[in-house]
This record gives structure tokens, C-alpha cells and sequence, in this order.
């Protein structure tokens, strides 16, 4: 088969600008084939490359006493204590589930939970965090249907529990939704496993499924904006299958065991190509594949399509030669493709070999570590008009407001697809904060959350950032957990626009503050750039899922609300409503400042829970809808009223940070009262658990018919 004419169309279809392939030309001294062209299109693309953020994504902290491995791995290792380690990582599958809602979602499941067991972990938690456009445009109803479809069909047949996770709405995600996927496993801390290949003449096995032609060229689409075109890039989404994919969960875990694994690796963005490249570059090494070995389920694939495929369930090994036939045996037993269709060479080559002929030769290392590296000039995001006045609102109205959107409605819709029980050490389900999950066997627990407010992101990027963290930091302490560590996923439009870089960079430096101010370094993630449509980008989306420990049973916070008990606000209230929920969804405003973020104040506030955990029943953070949402949801999972003392529109519904609303006996209060004033804490007492009713200030509606509007919005908006 004749392969097609360099041209400039060409390079531009696969998304490389003129002087990159100037640089292409510079590297390997001639016009590259067009296998080879791919393989560049693919390692310099913004999804594989990291091009335009990776300057700012160093000034990240990284580092800290529990952290095994950080960024750069497949997804970062965190010690938990008795020789035991979590590993979890997010990232994005955004642009395929708008394309294919269904397999988008699923293969993002798929994809998050390989990068995980190919670390030597076995999966325990996944959570997600999607975006999707307004309700009544005409795409969003089959879009939800078909992302949690995907999210459930896949994790729940792969049998991994769904612990949490967020669902918003906007205008703004109308031509780009957001499908965030995270997965965490545990794994013994001295039985990681790595993907930087070493020794040369070592054999290079390709692992799993076969080969298709689905996928070809989804890195480069996941690094364009969309157009009108949208519909001719649906053959680059990807097919996923849970029940292949849980094999070979197995069988690498059981390889894991023989000594076999020098160095390992999944196939996921760029398949073959990005594997085999990341594999050599970190151990210095060239690679030599022999295509004609691969494993193939349609006929007459080119060297171009195998090497960009994206076809799911695959991994690429370095095999101890010695260990060969055990390896294979294992995977015959899982009925599952081994095949030898390489080697590690000491040249700093790629070379690819198809029918005899060599169809790439390319310096390895320059199609990754030296990849394009851009620093985007950026403009600061400018400082937020102050707030036009709020008028006073009937508080139960405001409440009502909130609870019948499917921004702030419950999401029981949406997660009671998803299995969150299977293994059977779930703690806590999604639907009351973080998510906890037992470590099996010891009397350990870890905790979950995902956690952003995009429209506080967009009114000032820098205190946006921090508050995710901060955000993510308080539901891990609500629950009695010691955070230990974040991943992120930094959803952006369009980096080559000032605006929008200014955006990411504003983000970087508040996640970058918060996050060594709380001592959760980040240790893995993933940046999605260009979720723009028609020149229209997202809300600056940086999501952050974190990560922590409760070391006993004892620490565990997870009472309910009783008749009787104190509701007491930890922190301080000035009644913020700068880009409040209240504001969006009562008055359709979305101006003001985001809320300060006091990060000594979010530390000190975060610890004291934790250090006066025994006085506390039940606990929530404050954050979207402030403590008339916060009280009424603490309210109707116990299914008790509450009567708070104020009427007040900002103390009610104001958003400021640093903040827990605790519910407990009044003997426990006044314990809490004493060792507040102690620490130095800000505490008062703002009302009480009881009766049937939600009373604000006097103001009171039954919360029976509160809580049948709360529990029936979303599916009456979506179902």
C-alpha cells in the first residue's frame, strides 16, 4: 500500500504547526514517512507532551515524607504505613465522551484503572467528576445518559466500587463536557512497578487484547478544539471491554509475582507508540518492534494504524528472558494475548519494522523528553468587579432554589448506577461527601473526594485553585481522614489564548500554595487543554482528587445528625456571596469576587477537627450554598429537622472558606466551645437538630416535601 504525499494539509491534520515540523526536519535530516510523521504527531501533541503546561506544572510541590512516587509514573504511590501503599491517579476522557458518550466514558474507566494495576496495585476505588452544558440544551440529556451509562457499565462489570464524585451544569461545558475519571488501588509499598525499561536485547512484549482500528489518532483529537467537523472524529473513540480488561487486571497481577516484569507499561493515549517511547526514554534505551508479531483483529492494518491505535486492554512488558514461559503460560491461562514483538536496543533508536520493510527510524529520545516545551505568553485574569448589592431573600425560597436544581439536587439518579459495594468494603457510599473505603484486613480506612467551583476558577484563577484544595482538604477532614496527597486534573480551553493560559497559570500558583500549605503534594494527574467549541472554551475546570487516611476505626467521623443535638459553625462567617450558588441560581448572577482562601486558617480549622473528632456526631465542610445547604442536607440524610437562629441572606447562604458545620450533644459542644477558644478557633453555636421541620430564623417549611424536591429534581430535569 502506497504511502500518502507529505503535504501541509497533512501536517496540519495531524495537528502539528509549521515550524514543529520544520523541527521534525531538523531532527532526523529528511522528510519523515508517514508512519513516522504519526508517531510525531502523536508524542508532540498536547495530550501526550504536556507542551504548553509543563512549565508551570513544575513549580507544583511534589514531594513529602509519604510520598513513594511522583509524578511521571503511570499514577503516583503513597505510603499508608505497614509496608502498604495507595496508588490513584484522575484524568480526563473529554473530548471522546462528546464524540461517543457511552464508550468514551467507559474506555476513560478503563484507561484510569490500568494506569493503576500497571503500578502493581489492585484497584479498590473509582470516583468521577463530570461537566455537562445546560440542561435544556438539546445535548445534554443524552450526554449524561450515556456518560454515567458508560461510567457505570464499565467499573460495574470490571467490579471496582464507584465511592464519589461531582455532577455540574453550565452553559459554558454546552459544546465540551468534562468526564474526569479517578482510580485508586493498594499495593505493598516495596512491590511497585515501573514503565523505565532497562537492559539491552531484552525482549518487549505486547500484552492483552488485539489490535483494531478504533482509537487511530485520539491523542491528536484530544488536543484540537471542536468544530463542525465533530461528528467525522467519532472513529477516533475508542471500544472498551470491562470483562478483558478484569483478565488482565489478573494476569499482571499474578505476573507481578513471578520476577518476570523488568519494566511495564499500559497502552493508553497513542497506544504502541507513547508505550514503547516512554519505556526506552526513561531507561535510556532505543526499541526496535517487529509489527508483523502484533496481535491484530482486522486485516491488512498498516504500520501507521497499528503504531497510533488506541484500542483498549493492552500493555506493553519488558520480559526477563528467563521468565518467558512462565509469563506466557499466565496469560494463555487468562486467554489473552503474549506476544514477543520487540526488543530494547542500547542506539538511541525507534525503528519500526512492517513486512520487511522499515516504515520508522527515528532518535527516540527526541520524541519524548525533548518534545516541543512552549512558555504561552499569558495575561492575568483582572480582579473581579465588587459585588452589586444582594437583595434580602424569604431564606426557604433561596433553599428551595438551590435543591430543585440539578446543580445542588441529590445525585442518587446518577450514582445509584454505579456499583459501590462490590468487594464489600465500602464504608461510606457517594452522596455524603468523601467516600471511604476499608483497607482490607487491617482496621484502616481511606477516603476520597473530587473537588472544584469553576465559576470561582473564572472570577480569580488563583484563589479558584486554592480553593479546590482547600475544598478537597475539608471533606477528607469531615470524615476524620489525614489528607495525605492530590491528583489533578486541569481542564482549560485554548492555551495559545492569553486569556485562557492566564487562567491556567493563575490555577497552577493557588493549587501550587494550597497544596504545600496542607502538606497534600500532588502526585499524579493529567492536563486537558483545548475544550473549546467554535472559539467557546469551558469554565477553567481544575479538578482535584484527594486522598486520605484514617488510621483506626476510632478516627472515623461518621454519625448522623440526632434529635437534640448542636449545630455549631467552626470557622469564620462574614457572608460572602461573590459568585455564590445562591447568587446563579436565585438571581442568574455570576459576578463578585471568589471567596478568600486563608490557607493557616483552612490548617488550623482542618486540625482541630481532627484533634476534637471524639466530641463531634456528625460533620460536614461548608462550601456551595453555605450553611443553609450544608444544615439542610446534614438535616435530611438523618432524617431530622433543624432550626437555625438566623434569617440572614449572606449568613445563610454566603461562602466563606475554612469552614464545618458539626452537630453534636450539648455536654460535647461545650467541650468544643472550651478547646476552641484554646486553639484559637472561631466556633458558634447556630442552632439545633429537631423536629420535622427546616426553620430558618423563624421562616420553616416541612422537611418531608423539602426532601421530596430535593431527592426528585435531578431526574425530573434528566431522568
Amino acid at each position: 500500500m502506497q504511502e500518502p504525499q507529505i503535504t501541509d494539509d497533512l501536517i496540519a491534520a495531524h495537528g502539528l504547526k509549521p515550524d514543529e515540523y520544520d523541527r521534525i526536519l531538523e531532527i532526523i535530516g529528511r522528510e519523515p514517512t508517514f508512519t513516522e510523521l504519526g508517531i510525531f504527531s502523536a508524542m508532540w501533541n498536547e495530550h501526550c507532551s504536556y507542551k504548553s503546561s509543563k512549565k508551570w506544572l513544575r513549580t507544583l510541590p511534589t514531594d513529602g515524607p509519604q510520598v513513594i512516587c511522583g509524578p511521571g509514573e503511570n499514577a503516583g504511590v503513597v505510603d499508608i504505613g505497614d509496608g502498604q501503599a495507595v496508588v490513584f491517579k484522575m484524568e480526563s476522557h473529554n473530548h471522546p465522551s462528546y464524540i461517543e458518550p457511552y464508550q468514551g466514558a467507559a474506555t476513560g474507566v478503563g484507561g484510569i484503572l490500568r494506569d493503576v494495576f500497571t503500578m502493581g496495585a489492585r484497584p479498590i476505588a473509582a470516583m468521577n467528576s463530570l461537566s455537562f452544558g445546560q440542561t435544556d440544551h438539546p445535548k445534554t440529556r443524552q450526554l449524561v445518559h450515556g456518560v454515567v451509562e458508560g461510567i457505570g457499565g464499565y467499573g460495574n462489570a470490571f467490579g471496582v466500587p464507584t465511592i464519589g464524585g461531582e455532577v455540574r451544569f453550565h452553559p459554558a461545558y454546552n459544546g465540551n463536557c468534562l468526564v474526569n475519571a479517578f482510580a485508586a488501588g493498594l499495593a505493598d509499598a516495596d512491590k511497585i512497578f515501573y514503565s523505565a525499561a532497562s537492559g539491552v536485547g531484552m525482549p518487549v512484549v505486547y500484552l492483552g487484547a488485539k489490535t483494531g482500528r478504533d482509537g487511530v489518532g485520539g491523542a491528536t483529537m484530544a488536543s484540537a478544539e471542536f468544530d463542525d467537523t465533530i461528528e467525522e472524529k467519532r472513529p477516533t473513540v475508542q471500544v472498551g471491554d470491562p470483562f478483558t480488561e478484569k483478565r488482565l487486571l489478573e494476569a499482571c497481577l499474578e505476573l507481578m509475582t513471578t520476577g518476570a516484569v523488568i519494566s511495564i507499561q499500559d497502552m493508553g493515549a497513542a497506544g504502541l507508540t507513547c508505550s514503547a517511547v516512554e519505556m526506552g526514554d526513561k531507561g535510556g534505551l532505543g526499541v526496535k518492534l517487529t509489527l508483523d508479531a502484533v496481535p491484530q483483529r482486522e486485516t491488512g492494518m498498516t504500520a501507521y494504524e497499528m503504531m497510533l491505535s488506541e484500542s483498549q486492554e493492552r500493555m506493553l512488558m519488558v520480559l526477563n528472558p528467563e521468565k518467558e514461559d512462565i509469563a506466557r503460560a499466565i496469560f494463555e491461562k487468562w486467554d489473552l494475548d503474549f506476544a514477543i514483538v520487540g526488543e530494547t536496543i542500547a542506539e538511541d533508536r525507534f525503528l519500526i519494522v512492517h513486512g520487511n520493510e522499515t516504515k520508522a527510524d527515528l532518535p527516540l529520545s527526541k520524541l519524548s523528553s525533548t518534545a516541543p516545551e512552549y512558555d504561552r505568553p499569558w495575561n492575568a485574569t483582572e480582579p473581579a468587579e465588587p459585588l452589586a448589592d444582594v437583595p434580602g431573600i424569604d431564606p426557604i425560597d433561596g433553599l428551595k432554589a438551590l435543591i430543585s436544581s440539578p446543580n445542588y439536587a441529590a445525585k442518587q439518579w446518577v450514582y445509584e448506577q454505579y456499583d459501590s459495594q462490590v468487594m464489600a468494603d465500602t464504608v461510606r457510599a457517594p452522596g455524603l461527601g468523601a467516600g471511604i473505603v476499608r483497607v482490607h484486613g487491617t482496621p484502616k480506612m481511606l477516603a476520597f473526594t473530587s473537588d472544584v467551583t469553576p465559576r470561582y476558577v473564572r472570577a480569580n484563577p488563583e484563589e479558584g485553585g486554592k480553593q479546590a484544595v482547600a475544598e478537597a482538604y475539608r471533606n477528607l477532614t469531615a470524615v476524620g481522614a489525614t489528607p495525605l496527597a492530590t491528583t489533578d486534573n486541569l481542564n482549560f480551553g485554548n492555551p495559545e489564548k492569553p486569556e485562557i493560559m492566564g487562567q491556567f497559570v493563575g490555577a497552577i500558583k493557588g493549587i501550587g500554595a494550597a497544596c504545600a500549605a496542607l502538606g497534600t503534594p500532588i502526585v499524579s494527574g493529567n492536563v486537558s487543554l483545548y475544550n473549546e467549541t467554535d472559539g467557546t472554551g469551558i469554565l477553567p475546570t481544575p479538578t482535584i482528587g484527594a486522598v486520605g487516611l484514617i488510621a483506626d476505626d476510632d478516627h472515623l467521623i461518621a454519625g448522623e445528625a440526632r434529635e437534640g443535638h448542636v449545630a455549631l459553625v467552626i470557622g469564620e462567617t462574614t457572608g460572602h456571596l461573590g459568585q455564590s450558588a445562591l447568587l446563579a441560581e436565585v438571581f442568574n448572577r455570576e459576578d463578585g469576587d471568589a471567596p478568600h482562601v486563608d490557607l493557616d486558617a483552612e490548617k488550623r480549622n482542618g486540625d482541630f477537627i481532627r484533634d476534637n473528632r471524639a466530641f463531634i456526631k456528625a460533620c460536614t465542610d461548608l462550601s456551595d450554598g453555605g450553611l443553609a445547604l450544608a444544615a439542610f442536607e446534614m438535616a435530611e440524610a438523618a432524617g431530622v429537622g433543624v432550626a437555625l437562629d438566623t434569617s440572614d441572606t449572606a449568613e445563610l447562604f454566603g461562602e466563606d472558606q475554612a469552614r464545618y458545620l458539626v452537630a453534636c450533644n450539648f455536654d460535647q459542644a461545650e467541650a468544643l466551645m472550651v478547646a476552641a477558644g484554646q486553639a484559637g478557633v472561631p466556633i458558634a453555636t447556630v442552632g439545633r437538630f429537631t423536629g420535622a421541620d427546616v426553620s430558618f430564623g423563624g421562616t420553616a417549611a416541612p422537611l418531608e416535601e423539602l426532601s421530596a424536591i430535593y431527592r426528585g429534581a435531578f431526574a425530573d430535569v434528566l431522568g
